[in-house]
């Protein structure tokens, strides 16, 4: 039995934090969001983010101190745009033997500086703070209430010490949640991060009814996951990594499942609605916007062209209409 903390309770972490209960783990969540708190408090249910799954078992908190004083491994269940600053308060309570596991998908700002990846800021910040605790990638095609509900998934645990993304994946894996072990944590992030862009323009053509269908999915598909192989190949990922759990595996159920986030923000904009309305009607963060943005950034800086993103980009900046934004991606493949 291990003892596990989760840092952050929207609907992945809190499907973790089920399977794992139900698999005999002693399990304890933290949230800043009061409505959270309480509903698991008083319901054994995430209303919010999960609703129709109790967890008699897990216990919840909202002092970050208490999950270090009783978890060994802590997963950062945390969307990429807070992850840094719950790591800041996290890191004076870590102990030596404390395992973090990262499962945010997106990149750091640009201001960390470093290969940008997420999990290189948090391993700078604990060398910054003489700390030495090991930091695991979690990805992979995991729509969260399909594990809830006891679907076979796999997933990449990936860390540059391969013995400790082997230990993981033994202690965490679960008859349907299937961890596989790896020592590529730049590249399954990457991927992580950059199939949210692909999964946004597959979301447009649903958007589109109509003048959409599967040929001009399966061509943005074609087209996003060719240009992440060029793009992500520079970056440091390694190109085996493109075509497991957390490249093709999640790019492929994060830009057809209905449930995907970042999918439904791209039917949203397909239909007509901007930016702004899109998000407005979501009450869970898709980060494929943000990830848009700072790969184009980073293809800039490394003075590679990067058509797919740029379309996808111009049409979340509004400078270019849906129909455009769809046709420049297709086209953007050159075999």
């Amino acid at each position: 039995m291990a003892r596990i903390g989760i840092l952050g309770l929207g609907n992945w972490g809190t499907a973790l934090g089920y399977v794992w209960c139900d698999d005999g783990h002693n399990v304890l969540g933290w949230t800043i969001e009061q409505d959270v708190y309480e509903s698991m408090m008083t319901d054994s249910e995430n209303q919010k983010y999960l609703p129709g799954y109790k967890i008699p078992k897990m216990q919840v908190t909202m002092e970050i101190s208490d999950i270090t004083s009783e978890s060994e491994i802590i997963v950062l269940a945390l969307p990429s745009g807070v992850i840094l600053s719950v790591v800041d308060d996290l890191i004076p309570h870590l102990r030596p033997s404390h395992v973090l596991v990262d499962l945010a998908k997106g990149l750091a700002p640009s201001e960390e500086g470093g290969s940008g990846m997420i999990s290189d800021a948090i391993e700078r910040r604990l060398e910054e703070a003489g700390k030495s605790n090991p930091v695991i990638v979690m990805t992979g095609p995991t729509i969260a209430p399909e594990v809830a509900r006891g679907v076979m998934t796999t997933a990449l645990v990936a860390c540059h010490d391969r013995s400790v993304a082997d230990r993981i994946a033994e202690r965490l894996s679960t008859s349907n949640l299937l961890l596989k072990a790896a020592d590529d944590p730049m590249g399954a992030e990457l991927w992580g991060t950059y199939k949210n862009t692909v999964a946004l323009a597959c979301g447009l053509v649903d958007g589109l009814h109509a003048k959409g269908g599967d040929n001009l999915k399966a061509a943005l598909v074609l087209a996003g996951f060719s240009e992440g192989m060029m793009l992500l190949d520079a970056m440091g990922a390694e190109p085996s990594t493109a075509f497991g759990p957390a490249g093709i595996g999640d790019l492929y159920v994060t830009s057809t499942s209905p449930r995907s986030r970042n999918r439904t923000l791209g039917e949203k904009l397909g239909s007509g609605l901007s930016l702004e309305e899109s998000q407005g009607e979501m009450h869970m963060v898709a980060e494929g916007v943000r990830a848009c943005r700072m790969f184009n950034n980073r293809a800039r800086r490394l003075g590679m062209e990067a058509p797919f993103l740029a379309a996808l980009g111009g049409l979340l900046d509004g400078s270019i209409e849906v129909e455009e934004a769809v046709r420049r991606m297709v086209d953007s493949y050159q075999g």
